[in-house]
């Protein structure tokens, strides 16, 4: 199963499952759009299935799960990675933005988890988290993203100790910069789409190459990947000098056009 699979990183995440012979649960709040990947994949000769799902709201999150088993009679994979991103200093942005990026992110990760956790016990199987460099390194203007990917974090890798005996994979995956349209839709001070992206989307990693790391993780029962060697060096950095860390991360986002930050 995957969230967030009508676009981007689920997408591809998705197809790749579906052609190594996995059955894939493609869910996502957009029901036209998922349509449209559903059909494209099953074009291919895919076995997928489009459940629409808003992953913010824990009654979707509970039908989603029911609908799987309904079908496919088990679950033995869930990779949430549904999620929203936000760009405003928080003393300007509107608390409603905030519990939006927190209810999708965070809330949208806790309510699948919960109700697939009875079946990933019984297949002894997966449940991922995608994440980003913003749950390990604090991102200026990005406070509500960075809040729910901490947040993520600790949930998932708390996760894993209540249930390492009973043999649950819990896998994180941070893939640093990807050109997708995260950017794009990301929401700004007053919840109103950003419309463009502050970065070369055309220099970053593609979807594909993270959907091929997502699988190999997960088959190999890794704990994390951090991807790209911005993320690895943020990673170790963060590790070993947090407060040049801070100082570079500052910096670097003191560089996006309209920054409020300075360099």
């Amino acid at each position: 199963m995957v969230t967030g699979a009508s676009s981007g990183i689920g997408l591809a995440t998705a197809r790749h499952f579906a052609r190594m012979g996995s059955s894939v649960v493609m869910a996502a709040r957009n029901a036209e759009k998922l349509q449209k990947a559903e059909e494209a994949l099953r074009e291919e000769g895919l076995d997928v299935v489009a459940v629409p799902t808003d992953v913010s709201k824990e009654e979707s999150c509970k039908s989603l799960i029911e609908r799987t088993i309904a079908h496919y009679g088990r679950l033995d994979i869930l990779i949430n990675n549904a999620g929203i991103s936000m760009r405003a200093v928080f003393g300007e942005m509107t608390l409603e933005v905030f519990r939006q990026v927190m209810q999708t992110n965070f809330w949208g990760t806790v309510y699948c988890t919960k109700y697939a956790l009875p079946h990933l016990l019984q297949s002894r199987g997966t449940v991922a988290g995608v994440s980003s460099l913003a749950g390990f390194q604090p991102l200026p203007g990005r406070t509500a993203y960075s809040a729910s990917k901490f947040a993520m974090h600790g949930f998932l890798e708390t996760l894993r100790l209540e249930y390492r005996k009973q043999g649950l994979h819990v896998f994180l995956i941070a893939p640093g910069f990807t050109s997708t349209n995260i950017r794009f839709t990301a929401l700004t001070a007053n919840g109103s789409p950003q419309g463009s992206s502050p970065r070369k989307e055309k220099s970053m990693q593609t979807p594909e190459h993270v959907a091929h790391r997502i699988y190999s993780g997960i088959k190999h029962r890794r704990r994390l990947m951090v991807l790209s060697a911005i993320g690895k060096f943020t990673f170790v950095m963060r590790k070993f000098s947090p407060r040049l860390m801070d100082r570079l991360t500052l910096y670097f986002m003191s560089k996006e056009p309209g920054s409020p930050f300075e360099g």
